[in-house]
């Protein structure tokens, strides 16, 4: 059955010295077979709602459809009827898969027209205009009264105003439609909803706290008006959103300063970043405070901890290296761990963990380190020790420590968690006194 969101509508409104502001509410509509197929994960439609709901926007429903001009059409026209605005992505490239603006043309009865423009750029940047132009032409082809979003790329997506509500059509590769949403869309939809001064979001990331108890911890603040709160499982942790609204911006930066001190003293250290954070930001953020070097030694999760730290920009001040010490031999030979120890207590045990953070830390001079060891599975556990047993190593103010944790799931899963817990783990000592 069809969502009825038509009350929905530019709801929020609030009148304030005669100047409406509204909060907007939009639709998402991903297009692609290899989406509905499983071929490729929907990563954009993700990236855009929570950008969308950081720069003071609601997302009331997110479709995703194959490349079936009849669908599409009946799911762009439903979205018209039922919200502000609305993002498509996928299905303007130059294939005969790529369908969007053909079921545009159909539903919205806005026919096709060659935009010279788009057709000069195309042929300015090939290297054989005549053999290639042919094929590339479609790019140029755009519904009647679409905008350009943008002059500097082939694949520039476009704006079209339709009974009043704007559609933006952006390329289906995430990191051109990212690019497109954050430069161009959210600054377009500011200008439109005129709502941003009244209203304020934050996105608060926790670990360690299951979602059902930091639900029951906030719900007093549920309570209060002009307050709203959500709570979202991201992978293994819960990030809480927050929304207030007031008359005047005044009024919402006080009621947004009430809400913060509320959750923060509810929460505490179980909050570990906001908004766009991650993990490994805030790490390497308290790393640099404190001026350390970080080091790192990991066995069952494949260098997956280093990789995380290296992603973030500027990491080489605070991380040093690391090292994948799957095999009993490397761990001996790279981080002098005693071969009694292994063959006493087993790779997988918190002695282990102990000696690899800490010979580590001598071997490279860094004055913190992390090791983890473990069976991410499927197979290689026992009953004393079975599959998610983790063992996490900590050296830090020449003392060093060992944590044990028991996860469940899949291989990838338990790697994930024990990574996430590990860097949580640093994060936590760093933040005592």
């Amino acid at each position: 059955p069809e969502l009825n969101l038509l009350p929905l509508r530019r709801g929020g409104s609030v009148e304030n010295d005669n100047v409406l502001c509204r909060t907007m509410i939009g639709e998402i509509i991903a297009i692609g077979n290899e989406l509905t197929s499983g071929r490729i994960t929907n990563t954009t439609s993700a990236f855009a709602a929570r950008e969308l709901f950081l720069a003071g926007h609601e997302i009331y429903a997110m479709h995703t459809i194959g490349d079936t001009p009849k669908l599409i059409g009946e799911a762009l026209k439903r979205a018209i009827r039922r919200v502000d605005f609305v993002i498509v992505t996928g299905g303007l490239g130059p294939t005969t898969d790529d369908l969007t603006n053909e079921a545009v043309a159909e539903a919205l009865q806005r026919p096709a027209t060659l935009n010279e423009a788009i057709l000069e750029k195309i042929r300015s940047q090939l290297r054989d205009p005549d053999g290639q132009l042919d094929a590339l032409e479609k790019l140029a082809w755009l519904p009647e009264g679409a905008e350009v979003l943008s002059a500097e790329e082939r694949m520039a997506g476009h704006l079209l105003v339709h009974d009043d509500i704007p559609v933006f059509f952006l390329p289906g590769v995430p990191v051109q439609a990212q690019k497109l949403l954050v430069d161009i869309v959210l600054p377009r939809l500011s200008g439109w909803s005129g709502c941003n001064k009244y209203q304020r979001m934050r996105l608060y990331k926790t670990v360690g706290l299951p979602e059902h108890e930091i639900n029951q911890r906030l719900m007093p603040l549920e309570q209060e008006k002009q307050v709203s709160v959500g709570y979202y499982p991201v992978d293994f942790e819960v990030h809480v959103s927050l929304s207030v609204s007031g008359s005047s911006a005044e009024e919402a930066d006080t009621l947004l300063n009430d809400a913060e001190q509320r959750i923060q003293e509810t929460l505490g250290d179980h909050i570990y970043g906001m908004d766009r954070e991650t993990l490994a930001e805030v790490v390497g953020n308290l790393l640099r405070e404190n001026r350390l070097m970080l080091s790192t030694a990991e066995s069952c999760t494949g260098g997956l901890i280093s990789s995380q730290l290296t992603s973030v920009p500027g990491s080489s001040e605070w991380f040093a290296g690391g090292v994948v010490a799957y095999s009993n031999h490397v761990k001996e030979v790279l981080l002098n761990v005693d071969r009694d120890l292994l063959r006493n207590y087993g790779a997988v045990s918190g002695q282990v963990a102990r000696a690899m953070a800490a010979r580590l830390a001598a071997r490279v001079g860094t004055k913190i380190s992390l090791s983890v060891t473990g069976i991410a599975g499927p197979g290689g556990g026992t009953e004393e020790k079975p599959v998610g047993t983790v063992y996490i190593g900590l050296f830090y103010k020449n003392k060093v420590k060992d944590t044990l944790h028991h996860f469940s799931g899949r291989r990838k899963e338990i790697q994930e968690m024990t990574a996430q817990t590990a860097l949580d783990m640093v994060r936590r000592v760093l933040l005592e006194k």
